[in-house]
């Protein structure tokens, strides 16, 4: 879940496929949660020339002084900008982000309080034209914020219990609660709820920092959710050559703090676990020898990366540092014994980077770095919550942009490609961590979206962003890039044309500054990608057409105009799904097919509804064999269900009547199926 103001959030860690070690947890390196309101595509606008950016679609490079005018006169006008959207009397919004564009749009992102207590799930982002009208809103969740009573039934300390158990039954090591459980309204995936949330410490099994935070109805006691926090001068570097660093002289000392770059500082912390360590200094401006065995040599990689990915945000999207405020975070490096991870901890501010297996490869090359790094912008922008489909795009926006970052670098020893972590070699082979055109290749992670991946680990759940960027930057088949041959094929088998690495991040990075929230899931992020690139090249460019031709290519959403071949069976009859009540059917008779139906039957679902995680649809065959496409509980608090599922029918008769059955399994809650298709390639 998102933190709010005096909330603690913890590290992030990589994840990697090994026997011994399991890289989980703290925001570590390698190792959909569901947006309501969801953004719509934007107005129709004509595409631009050859293109190129709208005018004054681009979001401004607010300098830290502007942005924090821009938040101040958000925090002047907070009071009527709620009462303007009908939020309760006891509902109060809390500034957290704004974001310019060149025509005076200002997206400002909110947290939510209510009675006082922060709601976990209750972010939102408001879209406000120059002339201050109001013109868009994305929400976690459109579910009204009101429980019955802020006072609960269960005392903190059971929840506290609770949570020590939860952490314990995950292998933590000495787990123990840093600070007292604190009420809060739950709204991430449900009816709000007053909840207790508490924070547990220690270590996680493999050694990374412990900061697991677990959500408990302070009602029945029952537990509601839970997610790890910890998200995984010279420089003779070890992946990098030698580079320029910014450095800092004091004295006949130098050491390694870049004033340039909002003083970001490199420490080492020598093998130990916690604190900051000790900052590199020097008698001289060289830094290292580029073997690993040179504890400066792994400080260098670090500050470089850190530098890399400064200059990449601060030049190419317009952000002043992690938070846009102009403030640098710090790295630490030589963190524990043969430590195979690298994290983000929001709770320091800073990176961490181990030493890798028998401490001969330092998890600090390029791409880790702004991976790491990453991980802050995303928890100071859409604070998608680090667990189930959420949790995947968090994990793959930091593969977006640490390969960006690499990209942008230019560094010959450490040329730019769509692998993960390949100088460091975290699995012995030489292989990298992960494969942005095939997810697959690693043996874990997925190629495409399906109903079941939020319960997948979110370093695996990733896989389809990954591979939907790669598909957006780079296009569908067989080439070769920087010398690494790619050769990505699409899940509904259709070719995918590229737009550019360039343009594609822009999209996903104004997709994820104002678009998505804590909850966005694979379907919402579809929506926010469509509308940024409608607002950024014109919802009739080829940018656009490209945004969900990608999307399709990983089974998110269907093609354009239905498009690319096949033969299609549609029912456009509007069926109401009753509140809380029985099973409907919509029907589509199939003609003139001969034999079975194909193991890749493609079945496209356009469903209204306020509240899609209390439906179950299945698609019912000709014999009445039921296929569950989405399980009752699954796709969080976003309202509608447009997507296209892919179904292995090759046991059933083509001709006869397919059924689209729906059911909602829960109170408070209407819509109706708009239309579905039947597709056989």
């Amino acid at each position: 879940m998102r933190d709010s103001s005096s909330h603690r959030r913890a590290p992030h860690t990589l994840h990697r496929k090994a026997a011994a070690v399991a890289l989980v947890g703290v925001s570590a390196l390698i190792a959909a949660a569901v947006q309501s309101g969801a953004a719509t595509a934007a107005p129709a606008k004509a595409p631009s020339a050859a293109g190129k950016v709208l005018p004054g679609a681009e979001s401004l490079k607010l300098t830290p002084a502007q942005r924090a005018a821009l938040i101040r006169e958000a925090n002047a006008t907070k009071a009527d900008t709620a009462k303007d959207l009908g939020l309760g009397a006891k509902e109060k919004l809390v500034v957290r982000d704004v974001v310019k564009d060149g025509n005076g749009t200002l997206h400002t992102r909110y947290e939510r309080t209510y009675d006082g207590l922060p709601v976990l799930g209750g972010d939102l982002v408001v879209e406000t034209t120059k002339a201050g009208a109001t013109e868009g809103v994305v929400k976690a969740t459109n579910k009204t914020i009101k429980v019955a009573s802020v006072t609960p039934k269960v005392t903190a300390a059971k929840a506290s219990a609770q949570a020590l158990k939860a952490a314990q039954a995950a292998g933590a090591d000495k787990a123990a609660t840093d600070r007292a459980p604190r009420k809060v309204i739950w709204a991430g995936n449900g009816t709000p709820t007053l909840a207790y949330e508490t924070v547990v410490g220690g270590l996680q099994e493999d050694g990374t920092p412990n900061e697991l935070h677990v959500v408990t109805d302070a009602a029945t006691g029952a537990k509601l959710y839970e997610y790890q926090g910890i998200e995984t001068g010279t420089g003779n570097t070890m992946y990098s050559g030698t580079v320029t660093l910014g450095t800092t002289q004091s004295g006949s000392t130098y050491n390694l703090t870049d004033s340039a770059r909002g003083g970001h500082k490199t420490y080492n912390l020598n093998r130990g676990t916690s604190g900051t360590g000790t900052l590199f200094s020097g008698p001289d401006d060289v830094w290292g020898n580029g073997s690993a065995s040179n504890t400066e040599t792994a400080g260098a990689d670090a500050h470089y990366g850190a530098a890399l990915t400064w200059d990449y945000y601060k030049n190419v999207q317009g952000r002043s540092g992690i938070r846009g405020d102009g403030v640098g975070a710090y790295s630490r490096v030589h963190y524990g014994n043969a430590y195979v991870n690298a994290f983000w901890d929001d709770s320091c501010f800073c990176m961490t980077y181990g030493d890798g297996s028998g401490n001969t490869h330092p998890l600090t090359s390029i791409d880790v770095a702004g991976h790491e790094m990453t991980h802050g912008v995303t928890s100071n922008t859409a604070g998608l919550n680090y667990s189930g489909e959420s949790g995947g795009l968090n994990e793959a926006t930091s593969d977006i942009f640490g390969t960006a970052v690499e990209f942008y670098a230019n560094n010959s020893n450490d040329v730019g490609d769509y692998l993960i972590g390949e100088e460091i070699n975290i699995n012995g082979d030489g292989t990298p961590l992960r494969y942005m055109d095939k997810p697959s290749k690693d043996g874990a992670s997925k190629d495409s979206w399906y109903s079941g991946i939020g319960s997948v680990d979110v370093h695996y759940s990733s896989g389809p962003a990954n591979h939907f960027f790669y598909l957006l930057s780079e296009g569908s088949g067989t080439k070769t890039i920087n010398g690494v041959t790619y050769n990505s094929s699409t899940s509904d088998g259709l070719p995918v044309t590229g737009i550019g690495r360039d343009k594609a991040e822009k999209i996903w990075f104004r997709a994820l500054t104002t678009k998505f929230t804590s909850t966005t899931n694979y379907a919402a992020a579809r929506t926010g990608t469509l509308a940024a690139a409608g607002e950024l090249y014109g919802t009739t460019s080829a940018e656009y057409t490209a945004v969900a031709n990608a999307w399709a290519g990983v089974a998110v959403g269907s093609r354009p105009g239905g498009g690319g071949g096949g033969t299609s069976f549609e029912s456009t009859t509007d069926v109401s799904i009753p509140d809380n009540g029985a099973a409907v059917n919509s029907p589509i008779t199939v003609t003139g097919r001969t034999g079975n139906a194909p193991s890749n039957l493609a079945v496209s679902v356009d469903i209204v509804h306020t509240y899609i995680g209390d439906l179950r649809v299945q698609l019912i065959a000709p014999d009445g064999t039921a296929y569950t496409l989405k399980a009752y509980g699954t796709g969080g608090s976003t309202d509608n269900l447009n997507t296209t599922y892919t179904v292995n029918a090759s046991s059933e008769v083509a001709n006869g009547t397919w059924q689209l059955r729906v059911q909602d399994n829960a109170a408070q809650d209407t819509g109706y199926i708009n239309s579905w298709k039947l597709t056989f390639p």
